[in-house]
This record gives structure tokens, sequence and C-alpha cells, in this order.
């Protein structure tokens, strides 16, 4: 079996898989350039701590190729990404104390179930929905819990 899909997919069928735990950003470099090279319509970008911290690089990228994008962070709106939808992090981190509180209470990790997110986040900025020369759905507005304008 393949190791999951990367942190950044194009838009087509190909994607790139991850090998290794860490991804320098010479790496992102690598990954965007060879995005470029197989003319991707579209990126996605995961919530990975080594491209959260290169955000503002994949944004850049987005924006001077006129790639509409979708991350999976908050950090990416920040810098002019054009939709985030993520799961609600504030709300995992709740729930991440819950778990600690009833192992401190002597429950055993190994009995307590596994939970999914059940809250997420949609966010659109529409300042770069413009600048790339897109239409957002209404629908997709009304849908979004956040409109940068």
């Amino acid at each position: 079996m393949s190791s999951p899909p990367s942190a950044i997919v194009t838009g087509s069928v190909r994607s790139h898989d991850r090998k290794t735990s860490k991804v320098i950003p010479r790496q992102t470099r690598r990954l965007l350039t060879e995005v470029f090279r197989e003319k991707a319509g579209a990126l996605l970008v995961f919530r990975e701590p080594i491209f959260t911290a290169d955000r503002q690089r994949i944004a850049d990228f987005a924006a001077t190729h006129r790639l509409p994008a979708i991350y999976g962070s908050q950090n990416f709106i920040e810098v002019g990404g054009l939709v985030v939808y993520s799961a609600n992090f504030l709300d995992m981190l709740r729930r991440a104390a819950g778990y600690v509180d009833k192992i401190l209470k002597g429950a055993r990790p190994a009995a307590l179930p596994i939970e999914q997110a059940s809250k997420f986040e949609l966010v659109i900025n529409l300042k770069t929905a413009k600048a790339l020369g897109l239409t957002i759905p209404p629908a997709l507005l009304l849908r979004a819990d956040e409109v940068i304008e």
C-alpha cells in the first residue's frame, strides 16, 4: 500500500506521495515546481506544520500561478489563501482536554473511544477569489463560517 498523500496534491488525478515524516522548505519548493510542471488546476494543502510554516510561499505560489487552493489551516487565510476547510482546532483541543481528564481520573487510554472531529470550519477569502477571477456561489457563501471581504 502506498503512503498517504502529501500535504500538497495537484488538482489532477496524480498526487505526490510523502515518504518522510519531515518535509523541509527545499522540498516544498520542489513540490511546487512539480505542481507547476504538471499544470495542476488547483491545490489542496493539508494541515501540516512544515507547510503552515511555509504558508506565505505556498499562498504566493497559488496567487502567482492563479491556482485556486483549499487549505487545512486558518493561517493560510491570513496570507491570502482562498478557502480553508478544516476541523475546528479549538474544539479538538477541548476534546483532548476531556481525554486527559479521564486518564488522570484513572481511565485506561486503550479503553477510551476514538473520536473523529465533528465540528468543521469553512472560511472563504473573497478578495483572493476576485484576484483569481472566481465567482463563489451564493450557496457556498451562506454555508461559510466566515467570509473575508
